[in-house]
């Protein structure tokens, strides 16, 4: 993966303060109340505020990132609050990850770059055993006006590493749709995530 895009990250997070903050997000936390706890991955995990919301749940949680700063602060975390994650550096290919081994996967702001963003989709389905759940919650293409307004609310600026519904429709092909909207939004995460913002939602059931 490109240097410049793994320099942003270890930027971002190599500050002492957590970019996203340490709570969970609203979406992912509305949606796993009502989901039995198994095995759940989280890409692009960043600082770890949702993977150690998931393992205080009891969820044996499973995240990967390529920044060596994000893994730090989230394990800093998970020891704080007193579980474990089992956290990754790495491209997904080269992580080992089984055909099947989750129950859950939650792909919160995971904008990888468009040139992998599909194939990794499609690996992560793999994944996935069937009847298991996707939650997805990522920035819409109609947020680059909401950032023209408050640079504050962030999210990527280029066109192609935000989402559309039809694209959602497109990369997560054989999934019953339980929910899938584009919405506005009052982000409150951390600073790096503050205001009005538009977002897909998206839950879906691996047939």
């Amino acid at each position: 993966m490109e240097s410049d895009w793994l320099k942003k990250w270890d930027t971002r997070f190599g500050k002492e303060e957590y970019a996203y903050g340490t709570r969970p997000n609203e979406y992912l936390k509305e949606k796993l109340v009502g989901l039995t706890p198994g095995n759940i991955l989280f890409p692009a995990e960043g600082e770890g505020r949702n993977a150690v919301y998931a393992a205080k749940l009891g969820w044996k949680v499973f995240a990967f990132d390529i920044s060596v700063e994000g893994q730090k602060k989230a394990l800093k975390l998970a020891e704080k609050n007193q579980v474990s994650i089992d956290y990754q550096i790495g491209e997904l290919e080269s992580l080992g990850y089984q055909e099947g081994q989750f129950d859950t996967i939650a792909l919160i702001y995971a904008h990888f770059p468009p040139q992998i963003r599909l194939g990794y989709h499609e690996l992560l389905s793999t994944y996935l055993k069937r009847g298991g759940f996707i939650i997805f919650e990522a920035f819409s293409k109609t947020h680059v006006e909401y950032q023209r307004k408050n640079e504050k609310v962030g999210g990527p600026k280029d066109l192609g590493s935000l989402f559309s519904t039809e694209e959602i429709l497109s990369e997560f092909e054989g999934y019953e749709i339980l929910e899938l909207k584009e919405t506005e939004i009052e982000l409150n995460e951390g600073y790096g995530h503050v205001g009005l913002g538009s977002v897909v939602r998206f839950l879906g059931r691996k047939k």
